[in-house]
């Protein structure tokens, strides 16, 4: 019997990953086949199987180096000077500007919305991604960082939404300024994230008498 090279193997399964998000990405979670897959791969069917034995475990596999990477990114973020800037520089690479995430994320919720067996994943997902996002806050708020007066699960959850919805805005509005929408971002994580004293710091009051009355809109 063939022995398996591990080091060979585990090349083989990110190559197929690899692969597998180019045509989810292209062709969304439903519309992209096993077959559509070995082809972009360039592999056979039967070869597949030898690494992923249906197209669920390639997107559980998708997700869970997903996490990884989400955890390195997370240990990264907290060596930085100014973990909040350090934040919002991971937003902008991996949410503002990063196309296939951006495409995944909605395909993603949509599958889920409509498919029992997918919504587990993206459930299994998500709490996974709470934990991570959870203990990083915690461990900002004992470094002094972040606001202890949050809660890191609540905090957590919103924190998803608003990556969420980061994801969303190039989609909705491919003129959308990047740079514009990050610096707003920025005053936002601040005033939420900052422990009280040093968010008062951050934040510059707002001449009153610049701002103008709201414009309403007519009643048809």
């Amino acid at each position: 019997m063939r022995k398996v090279d591990p080091v060979k193997h585990e090349r083989k399964r990110g190559e197929i990953l690899d692969a597998a998000i180019r045509c989810f990405t292209r062709d969304g979670f439903r519309g992209a086949s096993t077959t559509d897959i070995c082809t972009e791969a360039g592999i056979s069917p039967g070869h597949l199987y030898h690494y992923f034995p249906s197209k669920i475990a390639i997107i559980e596999a998708m997700i869970d180096l997903g996490l990884c990477r989400s955890a390195e990114r997370f240990e990264k973020i907290l060596t930085a000077t100014d973990v909040i800037e350090a934040l919002l520089a991971d937003i902008e690479e991996t949410s503002l500007r990063f196309r296939p995430a951006q495409i995944l994320n909605l395909d993603g919720l949509a599958e889920a919305a409509r498919n029992p067996e997918f919504a587990k994943i993206i459930e299994r997902h998500t709490e996974a991604v709470r934990r991570m996002w959870a203990d990083f806050l915690r461990q900002a708020q004992s470094q002094g960082r972040v606001d202890p007066g949050l809660d890191p699960e609540a905090t957590a959850n919103i924190l998803i939404a608003i990556i969420d919805g980061s994801r969303a805005m190039p989609i909705r509005n491919p003129k959308l300024d990047i740079k514009q929408s990050t610096a707003h971002l920025k005053t936002m994580l601040i005033r939420f994230l900052s422990p009280p004293e040093a968010g008062r710091a951050a934040s510059k009051p707002r001449d009153q008498r610049a701002s103008r009355p709201l414009t309403l809109v007519r009643k048809r």
